[in-house]
């Protein structure tokens, strides 16, 4: 159980990562693109702060965290994934 969150965990911390250093790219706007950031950081820590509380032991609430941060950038990852796929430009 705790190697298949460690992996789920990896994975949505990537797509976390390419959201955020994506989305300055896409975002036409500074201040808009600084924003989104925020809004995508504080639900991450909001969700990951839930999916804590259900966790039993240390090690699985960290992972847990982590994982509820990275799952709530999964959605704009894709987004600005298909974006770069199809060359958009900002909006």
């Amino acid at each position: 159980m705790t190697l298949l969150l460690s992996l789920l965990t990896v994975l949505q911390l990537g797509a976390a990562v390419y959201a955020q250093r994506r989305l300055p790219r896409y975002v036409l706007g500074g201040r808009r693109a600084q924003a989104l950031r925020a809004v995508l950081i504080l639900a991450g820590i909001a969700v990951g702060a839930l999916a804590m509380m259900y966790a039993t032991q240390p090690p699985v609430a960290v992972l847990a965290f982590l994982s509820g941060f990275g799952a709530v950038h999964v959605p704009a990852a894709l987004i600005l994934f298909l974006k770069r796929a199809r060359g958009e430009a900002q909006s």
